[in-house]
């Protein structure tokens, strides 16, 4: 089940934060599996002043909560099937992140086009009772306004948040002038998009390590199996095996959990995940055709559409298809056809092809299991299994089952109160109103931006903080103090908007380990398809540079990057031009 343990005189040299587990190997708490539920549990935990560790086998936010729609919404449809606690609970959760972290989280006004006035009225209802697919249908604008206007009832907030809009076909495509003209009306609802994910979970886990000595963490260090009462962990970049004790063990690796039960001796049958796809087009027409919204709906198989503008491009998605756990999850030709099928649907006179596609990922959904059940039917509402190490220790352990990006904090609050009272604690502060990262402070009017960026412009110039502080909220001022001055800040030659020294500063102090967590996580390059030849032989000399690299080393890392960024995002690099890369190595 685990690899040989290697030798200490071939060892490499450990990372701090790894360094600091092995030292000291005990905790209160494990929390295994750092994707955006692990990463929010670990935060509550640490602010309650619980002796916490988190760990994740992969990099921070790199599984399944790195393949999400970036959405933060409260699942309309999810009325529908009946849940109408996580539909009250997604939205009160959506307006909450629009405050407690608006430095990525934006409202989306999101439209809906409906081609009919009473489709689906028949079936929804025997789908409702039944949660099977039966024949597929789009909704049409009678079932739609029922839903909408319920859904109203949960997401009002006090009246911050605009009640859902109807229009006819001449307001419609007055507004949206390149949908389909047979369209019969739009409804216009509102809710939110996350703009970079990954960053925000990075905030996540810098506010739990800031609480004090007593939170934790390390990435690349995988639970691999049980020794006696404590957990086995393998630091994936040394090779080094430890044992971690603890009091109470949390397990948080979404899809995966039933696979570390199993390493952990404690089979279970909890999971059954559907496969997630997207792509990002750069399709200027699509894009102004969006209107600054998402387009939102159903289509005639049942799956849900979406096509919106984020970050300068359009995201499309998304697949819902049964998955393997045990193979990797990739966005198809299928699939990619699938979605072209889908935009000519909605938008018949804008032209796609696969030229325009500048990134595509995919994911599985870290759903319960649903035997017979239609996959879209499946509850998106999540559950916590209590069990015992292996089977028979004396050693809590709680698993999660099921959860979403919208509701993070919510459920972190519920896994950390079952926690809290399995170690004989109670709960001293609440999320409730704590603002997340560097949206502390976050200026939201333009008067308070123009103010942040006055205070903070020092030498690197009002439009570099700007740029910065919409990068990463107010945590910018850290960037911006070890920036220094204009003279430290040179741009990089292929890489708009960077300079060496920022790529530095994220490499030397955001647990950066690999090339692929620079590109793919602490900056959105490859995403919105800046990551040419060029920026990555550029970007690879810098976090060579800072993180020490020898050329062989170098050479590794740039292999291993570009068959990943090819398997799972359609990004076709060379390996070998070394050149420049290897210089700066070398040196």
């Amino acid at each position: 089940m685990s690899a040989p343990v290697v030798s200490p005189s071939s060892q490499p040299e450990l990372r701090p934060d790894v360094a600091g587990l092995v030292e000291n190997p005990r905790a209160q708490v494990l929390v295994i599996g750092g994707g955006i539920n692990g990463i929010a549990t670990f935060r509550d935990l640490a602010l309650q002043g619980v002796d916490v560790v988190l760990v994740e086998r992969s990099d921070y936010c790199s599984g399944a909560s790195a393949a999400s729609s970036h959405m933060i919404h409260g699942g309309v449809r999810y009325l529908e099937n009946g849940e109408f606690r996580l539909v009250r609970e997604s939205v009160q959760e959506r307006n909450r992140l629009l405050r407690l972290a608006p430095h990525y989280v934006k409202p989306l006004p999101t439209t809906i086009p409906i081609f009919s006035t009473f489709s689906g009225i028949v079936s929804a209802p025997l789908r409702f009772l039944t949660h099977k697919q039966g024949k597929p249908k789009e909704r049409g604008a009678l079932l739609i306004k029922l839903g909408l206007l319920g859904y109203d009832s949960f997401s009002r907030d006090g009246g911050s948040v605009p009640r859902h809009q109807f229009a006819g076909r001449k307001k419609s495509l007055a507004k949206l002038p390149q949908l389909r003209p047979d369209v019969k009306y739009t409804a216009t609802y509102f809710d939110a998009a996350v703009e970079n994910p990954e960053r925000l979970a990075l905030d996540l886990v810098e506010d739990a390590l800031a609480t004090g000595e007593h939170a934790r963490s390390a990435n690349y260090v995988e639970a691999i199996g049980v020794s006696g009462d404590e957990v086995l962990l393998r630091d994936t970049v040394s090779g080094r095996e430890f044992s971690m004790a603890a009091d109470a063990v949390v397990n948080t690796t979404g899809p995966w959990t039933d696979l570390t039960n199993d390493a952990l001796g404690m089979p279970s049958t909890f999971m059954g995940g559907t496969k997630g796809s997207h792509i990002v087009l750069d399709n200027p027409a699509l894009y102004k055709a969006c209107a600054g919204g998402e387009v939102f709906f159903e289509n005639n198989d049942g799956r849900i559409v979406l096509i919106y503008p984020l970050n300068g491009r359009v995201l499309v998605g998304t697949t819902d298809l049964e998955a393997d756990i045990t193979k990797p999850a990739v966005c198809t030709e299928e699939e990619v056809d699938y979605f072209f099928k889908l935009v000519s649907h909605v938008f018949p006179r804008i032209p796609v092809d696969r030229s325009q596609i500048v990134y595509r990922y995919s994911g599985i959904r870290p759903l319960p299991k649903h035997d017979d059940t239609a996959p879209g039917f499946v509850s998106r509402d999540y559950r916590i299994e209590p069990s015992r190490l292996g089977g028979g220790s004396k050693v809590p352990m709680l698993s999660l089952v099921g959860g979403k990006w919208t509701t993070f904090r919510a459920l972190s609050e519920h896994l950390t109160n079952e926690t809290l009272e399995l170690i004989g604690r109670t709960r001293s502060v609440s999320t409730e109103k704590l603002a997340i990262g560097g949206g502390v402070g976050f200026p939201t009017t333009p008067q308070a931006s123009d103010s942040w960026v006055a205070a903070h412009a020092s030498d690197l110039g009002a439009d570099r903080a700007r740029a910065l502080l919409a990068r990463y909220g107010t945590k910018a001022d850290r960037v911006i103090n070890a920036l220094g001055d204009s003279s430290n800040d040179e741009a990089l030659a292929h890489v708009a908007g960077f300079s060496a020294a920022e790529i530095a500063f994220l490499v030397e102090n955001e647990f950066v380990v690999h090339l692929t967590d620079l590109v793919l996580r602490r900056t959105i390059l490859a995403f919105v398809g800046d990551l040419d030849q060029a920026a990555f032989d550029e970007l690879s000399s810098v976090v060579a540079e800072a993180l020490g690299w020898s050329a062989e080393q170098l050479a590794e890392e740039r292999a291993v990057a570009v068959k990943d960024l090819a398997l799972f995002h359609g990004l076709e690099l060379d390996a070998s031009s070394t050149a420049r890369a290897a210089a700066v190595a070398a040196e």
